[in-house]
């Protein structure tokens, strides 16, 4: 798996609040942010909220992804 790029801290804040309120459906929740954006044709938000769902799944990980040395 490769290393989950953090493009700003504001991404990393959306997606910690997404895990905050919630849970285990974070993930979905992105998803949904991003299906709405794709239906109004705002491609720079359905990237961002993509980019959310990977770093949802990295953040709720509860063990290591990649190579541990």
């Amino acid at each position: 798996m490769q290393p989950t790029f953090i493009p700003t801290r504001a991404a990393l804040r959306d997606a910690q609040d997404l895990v905050d309120r919630f849970g285990d459906d974070a993930g979905v929740e992105a998803a949904i942010r991003a299906e709405e954006s794709r239906d109004r044709d705002n491609l720079i938000r359905f990237c961002h909220w993509r980019q959310i769902e990977r770093l949802i799944v990295t953040l709720t990980a509860t063990e290591p992804l990649g190579t541990v040395h």
